[in-house]
């Protein structure tokens, strides 16, 4: 059993090799067994196919990433200081060189094409966006989120920006580094949410949580 999940890391590492340096260019099964050092039916042993090779990648990463997102919003000291955490992690991958190819290989064309890659990828999407929606309904119930009157459709808003914000650091657009990016993403939720001021140290005054949600 040991012997056959050491098999399966190394085809998944030697995809990831294989795949970043491909530069755009289709990539066979072959390739990546030559890098791993492994046979065909070393292959077949683990992955039915090159798409259900990337399916298992991209599923390996994101059960990494959401367990660490689990872990600092449940270590958080508030739902302000959750949100912050959840944006601060998501935008660490950007900034994290090993992780950032990671996520370039696992966007790439070739993996965007993989049957079965939009499905994972929308359920990794609505599973963050289940984290954040648990974090402004606490915020909300505890007077912090005035203004999150539907923590499911908020939490999808601020995922978006968040995600289009992430996509540019990957790409090199960002006009921000990864750590100012992700405090003008906190920044720009927490002001959305109604949430007062980090200096002010005051409640939120009344006429506020009148206002309507604007995320």
């Amino acid at each position: 059993m040991a012997e056959q999940d050491g098999e399966r890391a190394r085809i998944i590492e030697a995809a990831y090799r294989v795949l970043a340096a491909s530069e755009g260019e289709s990539v066979a099964v072959g390739e990546i067994l030559a890098e791993a050092g492994l046979s065909t039916r070393a292959f077949y042993r683990h992955f039915e196919s090159k798409d259900d090779l990337v399916i298992a990648m991209f599923r390996r990463d994101n059960e990494r990433v959401m367990a660490e997102i689990h872990a600092m919003v449940a270590a958080a000291e508030s739902p302000d200081d959750a949100l912050r955490r959840f944006v601060e992690g998501t935008m660490r991958l950007a900034s994290d060189r090993r992780r950032r190819r990671r996520v370039m290989v696992m966007t790439s064309a070739q993996a965007v094409r993989a049957r079965g890659y939009a499905a994972e990828r929308a359920r990794s999407q609505a599973a963050q966006e289940s984290v954040l929606a648990l974090v402004l309904e606490q915020g909300r119930d505890a007077g912090l989120f005035p203004w999150a009157r539907a923590p499911k459709a908020d939490a999808r808003s601020i995922c978006a920006v968040l995600w289009h914000v992430f996509g540019e650091q990957i790409a090199g657009g960002g006009s921000a580094g990864a750590d100012e990016a992700a405090a003008q993403v906190v920044d720009f939720a927490l002001r959305a949410l109604g949430a007062p001021p980090a200096d002010a140290g005051l409640p939120v005054p009344e006429a506020a949580g009148k206002r309507t949600a604007r995320v």
